[in-house]
């Protein structure tokens, strides 16, 4: 019997929603038949949207987390059953699967939760052009998916599972390739580098693309239990990790990404993290952009650097990023790139060097950014902390409240931004006063941001893909960013 979805409705009904990166919810609620439906209604907007080829390929992938495989197999089968091929890629980095299928010219999925908790799971959907875009998640949401109720469960689960037995290895070869055939092999000579491989899906392909390009590499705290690494906010035993390498000598930088490899990690010599909006600003440098598009939350050492001939704010979210992006190359920018607080990379345009050209990857990625930085050190003849301390002395942290109801967060923003200047004024420097100062500058671009008369920024937000309530702030040094960001969560934990 077939029995018709609303995916708007099922959204609803099964708390998995869509986020900034995709559809994400509780390992538990993103049953076979939640997981097929999306795929279908994907299936049924590229359909709809003249973006996909009668018959042809879909490439899935998927990260390390225990859930993963199911709904690997959830998204096969919805794929064969509209018609389509399903190529399974295996566990590789988020980039990969979906640079395969900007090379192809197909759709991509992959299966992760990125840097969240292993009882929660997403996934991700990328156009033959690309990440999709808020015009294309409104068009998953309004689908209808016709759904054979025999296939499953009461609790939704498959009767007879999908199997996944044959790994095409030809997407993580590309991916490795688009590097090292970029770049000269001794890219890398005379560095050491240590790569932090906890649960990362990317572990063993980072290790083989820097050792190709000739870094001297050592695989360092692998895990086969999934670890949840936020690169916003990184947790205390991850800089005790770091701190603890760096402590050796042995490395010039410690590398690392999130669970999906699209976040990137670098800390420099000392085993210090860098903020990826502090790295991000150096990967653009290093590849001569003209043009910057990088959410509202990040780093203003990007204007004050003075590198760039354009750089634009945007709402939190690749999506976001990626249509900035877009609008700059149309207007004639000819080095586009963008960049997010969390550290993914992104790069709409082509760079070329020795007659070589790096194809566009408009989607996170850890790699690029890795290499950036190691080579600029390179280059200049000097230390990673140098390159950080070329730039304005703008400092940025981020941290967040778990288990906080995101429509509770929203609400408690509604109270402190009403659009009226001088009574939201009064309402902030009621609460958060006495730590900054003087209000002067907010906006409601992506949660609430505020701009004190002491420099000092306070921005409050509530995660798009998590029940958490993020805080991001700035200031003149590291530690006073770190201290006032403990200060404001220990407001926002009365808030609960």
């Amino acid at each position: 019997m077939e029995k018709l979805y609303k995916i708007e409705d099922l959204m609803e009904e099964s708390g998995v929603k869509f986020g900034t990166s995709g559809a994400r919810g509780l390992a538990d609620a993103m049953t076979d038949a939640v997981s097929y439906s999306y795929t279908v209604a994907f299936l049924q907007h590229l359909e709809e949207s003249d973006n996909i080829a009668a018959g042809c390929e879909v490439a899935i992938a998927g990260d390390l987390r225990p859930s993963t495989p199911r709904i690997c197999a959830a998204v096969a089968k919805a794929v064969s059953d509209k018609g389509y091929i399903p190529t399974y890629c295996g566990d590789i980095p988020s980039p990969a699967v979906a640079y395969y299928g900007l090379v192809n010219k197909v759709p991509s999925v992959m299966v992760t939760g990125s840097h969240i908790p292993d009882d929660r799971n997403g996934i991700k959907y990328n156009t033959p052009l690309g990440e999709i875009l808020k015009e294309d998640e409104q068009g998953i949401r309004s689908q209808q998916v016709e759904v054979d109720e025999a296939a499953f469960t009461a609790k939704g689960f498959f009767v007879n599972a999908f199997e996944l037995t044959k790994v095409n290895s030809r997407a993580e070869e590309l991916y490795i390739q688009r590097y090292t055939d970029f770049f000269e092999e001794d890219t890398l000579a005379g560095l050491s580098v240590g790569v932090y491989e906890h649960s990362c899906v990317g572990r063993d392909v980072l290790k083989k693309i820097y050792t190709a390009l000739g870094a001297k590499v050592e695989g360092l705290g692998r895990s086969e239990k999934f670890i949840p690494v936020d690169t916003e906010a990184i947790r205390p035993e991850d800089s005790a990790l770091a701190a603890e390498w760096g402590s050796t000598g042995k490395y010039d930088a410690i590398l690392s990404a999130d669970g999906d490899c699209d976040r990137p990690l670098i800390a420099d010599e000392q085993g210090h993290w860098l903020r990826g909006d502090v790295a991000g600003i150096l990967c653009a440098q290093h590849l001569g952009a003209d043009a910057v598009s990088t959410p509202v939350s990040c780093n203003t050492a990007v204007e004050l650097c003075g590198s760039f001939d354009s750089v634009v704010r945007t709402r939190i979210g690749s999506p976001f990023v990626i249509a900035a992006m877009k609008e700059a190359y149309a207007q004639g920018s000819k080095m586009v790139v963008g960049y997010e607080a969390n550290g993914g990379f992104l790069t709409n345009s082509v760079s070329e060097a020795n007659g070589k050209t790096l194809d566009a990857l408009p989607t996170r990625d850890a790699v690029i950014l890795h290499i950036a930085l190691l080579v600029e050190s390179k280059l200049r003849g000097c230390k990673i902390s140098s390159l950080v301390e070329s730039l304005p002395a703008r400092y940025t942290t981020s941290n967040r409240l778990k288990e906080f109801p995101t429509e509770k967060s929203k609400a408690k923003l509604a109270e402190i931004y009403t659009g009226d200047f001088d009574t939201d004024k009064s309402t902030i420097e009621e609460i958060f006063g006495k730590l900054s100062g003087k209000v002067i500058a907010m906006n409601n671009i992506d949660g609430v941001r505020i701009n004190f008369d002491s420099g000092e920024v306070i921005h409050l937000r509530p995660s798009g893909n998590a029940p958490e309530f993020r805080c991001y702030n700035e200031a003149a040094t590291e530690a006073r960013a770190l201290e006032l960001n403990d200060a404001c969560l220990n407001i926002m934990k009365d808030w609960r």
